[in-house]
């Protein structure tokens, strides 16, 4: 699978005024669950940038708000009316995705119009086609009934690029399928990460997705592209335990219900990594465990502990100032911290502090992290913040993308076909 945005077609390939774009999105975000208001507005603010490009095409958007069952599965209407405000300029909602309404709001489009249609998780085909093959996806009554009235199909929808269905994956080989400035963003940002970093490379691994964080670290080691990697939150403790540290039967529990059915598969890689590639891992010396709800250090040497341990300690941190100092590419991917709780903040905001103050390629990875750089203000003060947790750690451990594949599909089939088809610049 190429990771090269060369491999993809993108805006800027293209001239799309005039054209019916169909916009897939990934606005998938954070509701207050009683009033149903925003939390977090970033991925909508994400794809403005595109929606500045298509201002002078007839732009139908599609996405999704969570799934069926959630208490946050909602229409699309706030998020058309939140755009709206957004970009200064009326996003009609449409509750329909393609049934008779939703076509016929397309084929009556003017230039410069933009519509939304309904949550795609609405429809049938979206969720019972997951586990379906691309040329399946292409048949689905989504793909048949949208593509006969659309140009081309452009996507941002990054942080779900790690998934397969119809509206993700199924248009590659009806239309031209584009990346949005978003997507290409994303993709040649990543691919610094996992193909050419400046080096020394660092990557800081964090947060409790344990399996993840250390399939990435077996990729870079792998790759034999990454120098140093500090593991701090669950991730460090998961390596500290592998390492022989006793880090309390409390903690133990804790990682082995959070893996659930992935626990041996993460621990048998955890002790392979350890006594294979050691010499690329930095342990925490220190950490900090919760004791009647107040922080309390403690050395490593000290552990067995009955405390949940909720942050790393002042002495790790001093362990890899120098080494993000010296960095000439910094990856950070999950907190270092139980950070929600105020007094076990100091670990993840002192690293997120020396990101900012870096002069190296900084890559912030998604979820959780993304989330607080966004929310702490300091996005422009790193290199690259993904909007995708789950797509950004996949991409970066050598895993299955399906939308990118299938826009190097769609690429490989349309490009030699633009000048034709009057999209080329």
């Amino acid at each position: 699978m190429g990771l090269n945005v060369s491999d993809v077609l993108t805006l800027d390939d293209v001239r799309l005024g005039g054209k019916v774009v169909l916009y897939r999105v990934d606005v998938n975000s954070p509701l207050e669950p009683s009033s149903g208001a925003f939390l977090d507005d970033s991925r909508l603010r994400a794809i403005i940038p595109t929606l500045r490009t298509l201002q002078n095409s007839k732009v139908v958007m599609l996405g999704h708000q969570s799934r069926p069952g959630k208490i946050d599965f909602t229409n699309m209407e706030q998020h058309a009316d939140r755009i709206s405000r957004l970009i200064g300029k009326k996003v009609k909602f449409i509750s329909d995705i393609c049934g008779d309404e939703a076509i016929s709001s397309i084929k009556n489009l003017k230039i410069g119009e933009m519509l939304f249609l309904d949550n795609i998780r609405m429809h049938d085909d979206e969720n019972s086609m997951k586990k379906a093959s691309l040329e399946e996806t292409a048949q689905s009554e989504i793909v048949r009934k949208l593509s006969s009235v659309i140009d081309v199909y452009v996507t941002d929808a990054f942080a779900a690029s790690h998934r397969n269905s119809p509206s993700l994956t199924g248009f590659y080989d009806s239309v031209p399928c584009i990346a949005g400035h978003l997507m290409s963003k994303e993709i040649s940002n990543l691919q610094i990460a996992v193909n050419d970093p400046p080096r020394p490379y660092i990557a800081i691994l964090g947060g409790t997705k344990c399996d993840d964080s250390l399939k990435v670290a077996k990729n870079l080691i792998d790759k034999e592209i990454i120098d140093t990697i500090p593991v701090v939150g669950v991730v460090g403790n998961m390596m500290l335990w592998a390492s022989g540290v006793d880090i309390g039967e409390g903690n133990k529990s804790f990682i082995r219900n959070a893996l659930g059915d992935v626990f041996q598969d993460t621990w048998s890689l955890a002790e392979f990594l350890y006594e294979n590639h050691k010499e690329f891992f930095l342990l925490p010396s220190d950490v900090a465990v919760e004791v009647d709800g107040k922080r309390v250090a403690m050395n490593v040497s000290e552990l067995p502990t009955k405390y949940p341990i909720y942050d790393i300690g002042i002495s790790t941190l001093q362990e890899i100032r120098p080494l993000m100092i010296n960095a000439g590419c910094i990856l950070w991917n999950g907190p270092a911290s139980y950070f929600e709780l105020p007094g076990f903040a100091f670990g993840t905001i002192e690293i997120l502090n020396m990101c900012t103050e870096s002069s190296a390629v900084t890559i912030v990875g998604g979820g959780h992290t993304s989330s607080l750089v966004s929310n702490r203000g300091v996005s422009n003060s790193v290199t690259h913040n993904s909007t995708g947790g789950g797509a950004c750690l996949t991409m970066l451990s050598g895993g299955s993308m399906p939308v990118i594949e299938c826009l190097n599909k769609s690429n490989d089939k349309f490009r030699s076909l633009l000048p034709s088809l009057e999209l080329d610049n």
